[in-house]
């Protein structure tokens, strides 16, 4: 299971206790908020493109959308999303556990500038039942992110 991944992946920070699970689904945005009786914009929501052939992910508020033409600026494609099925291959993740952490090999990360308002945050884990909270300079550390991106609209 990819949650046991990203454990593993945080074992080695002595960080894995940090790791919240839930008897309730937090595949959503607004099922995460709930789960963790935060605001919707706090969830750092993970998702997947394919850029030049490559699996993207782009970690963003849970408040923010992409903004097309943002997107197109900055990758030189228009945003297509990778299917479910598509994502849990590529990027090693379901839909609805997707985070930055323990993604496959040749998956390039993303933080889009939306996030950069909080003190923390919390991505999944993995799973859709999990999340962990972390500072940005956290999430800056374990996503093993490539940039700081602004490709996102409607959080500010």
């Amino acid at each position: 299971m990819s949650v046991e991944k990203v454990k593993t992946y945080f074992q080695k920070y002595g960080m894995e206790s940090r790791i919240q699970e839930f008897d309730v689904s937090s595949a959503t945005v607004g099922l995460a908020a709930q789960a963790l009786h935060c605001e919707p914009c706090r969830i750092a929501k993970s998702l997947s493109f394919m850029v030049n052939g490559s699996p993207v992910l782009i970690v963003a508020a849970g408040d923010a959308r992409i903004d097309n033409p943002k997107y197109k600026a900055q990758f030189g494609t228009k945003a297509k999303m990778l299917s479910p099925d598509e994502t849990a291959a590529l990027i090693g993740h379901a839909v609805g556990g997707v985070c930055p952490f323990a993604v496959n090999d040749g998956v390039t990360v993303y933080l889009d500038v939306s996030l950069k308002r909080f003190q923390t945050v919390f991505p999944a884990c993995g799973s859709g039942n999990s999340a962990i909270e972390m500072t940005i300079a956290e999430l800056e550390k374990y996503s093993g992110f490539t940039a700081w991106v602004d490709v996102c609209k409607e959080w500010n």
